[in-house]
């Protein structure tokens, strides 16, 4: 009765609240979005969001449609997973970085779980360094972390420059270390940034310093 596309298009406007973020997430035309949330609404006899110009709400049916989308979309995949022979089982021991647990990374793995229920996922929240070394000791099987530009291992996601701020005329003193919050080594940040500091020339020439 409901296209698997359409429930899976309601839930990213239902999570976002949002037509454009939803075709965004999805890799679609808001056009499309648009459409598929109609006909879904089409079939249940129901408006499942309120809208206007300004903000997107889900209905009181809107809300229902949550539980039932979930349900239906698990036992489609678990019937594909099950039919389509390619079932993984076995044990992954994944590791991630702090930085990462905050954003989407909760909805990827609970996604991966539904998708791969006989897979015994073991997850490691670690410092990047802790987690490099891991890998390379053979006691995690994947990360997601953070690397220094000078390192080759693994494919990389994105690139970033690492940038010190300060107050308003803050002006460094040699005599007067600059109080600094970081993680414990091995953590990237005072790996990396606190060597430059110590090199690098201060106000009039003077050598600013931070404390390791």
């Amino acid at each position: 009765m409901y296209e698997p596309t359409q429930l899976r298009t309601f839930l990213a406007v239902a999570q976002t609240l949002s037509f454009t973020r939803a075709a965004d997430r999805l890799g679609l035309r808001q056009s499309t979005v648009s459409q598929h949330v109609r006909r879904l609404e089409e079939a249940t006899g129901r408006p499942l969001f309120a809208r206007d110009t300004h903000r997107v709400e889900l209905t009181e049916d809107g809300e229902a449609m949550l539980g039932f989308a979930r349900t239906i979309l698990q036992a489609h995949e678990r019937a594909a997973a099950f039919f389509g022979g390619t079932r993984l089982r076995g044990r992954l021991r994944f590791g991630v970085s702090e930085d990462f647990v905050a954003t989407r990374l909760p909805e990827i793995l609970e996604s991966f779980r539904r998708e791969h229920p006989e897979v015994d996922l073991e997850l490691t929240v670690e410092l990047s360094g802790t987690l490099q070394a891991r890998l390379a000791a053979g006691r995690l099987d994947l990360i997601l972390a953070k690397r220094r530009g000078t390192e080759s291992e693994g494919r990389l996601v994105w690139e970033d420059t690492l940038i010190w701020i300060g107050a308003p005329g803050l002006r460094l003193d040699p005599d007067r270390p600059v109080p600094l919050i970081l993680y414990p080594p091995p953590g990237i940040t005072r790996m990396r940034a606190l060597r430059p500091w110590r090199r690098r020339a201060g106000p009039g020439g003077s050598r600013a310093r931070a404390p390791a």
